[in-house]
This record gives structure tokens, sequence and C-alpha cells, in this order.
């Protein structure tokens, strides 16, 4: 089943953890202070890098939802 990457940007600070575990499908903006999403769907065999990305944001602003 196909997922896609939801951002809540009330709750995105920018700090760039998932950046930094996932770099194709996340980027901080310039500004630094809110994530940008580069790819909303997720392909299949990033599935486990991108979910890593979301649970390692300590404000729980993004996760995956199947499509």
């Amino acid at each position: 089943m196909a997922k896609k990457i939801v951002l809540d940007q009330a709750k995105c600070t920018g700090l760039g953890i998932c950046e930094s575990l996932s770099p194709a499908y996340f980027e901080v903006n310039e500004d630094g202070d809110m994530v940008q999403l580069l790819q909303i769907e997720v392909a299949e065999g990033d599935l486990q890098e991108v979910q890593e990305a979301c649970d390692g944001c300590p404000n729980e602003a993004i996760r995956l939802e199947e499509v």
C-alpha cells in the first residue's frame, strides 16, 4: 500500500532531524524555522528511512499515512 508524508506545520520547529535522516524527502527552509517536503508520496524502497525520520521528530510534526 502506498504511503504519503503529512507535515503538521504548527508543530514543526525546523530542527532538521528528518532532513538528516531522509534528505531526499525533507529540507529545512532558508529561514531555518520550518521543514519543507521535497516529495509527498514515499517510494516502497524508502519507507523504512522515512519512517525513521518521522519517528525521530521530537515534535511529532511528521507522520506517514496510507494513500
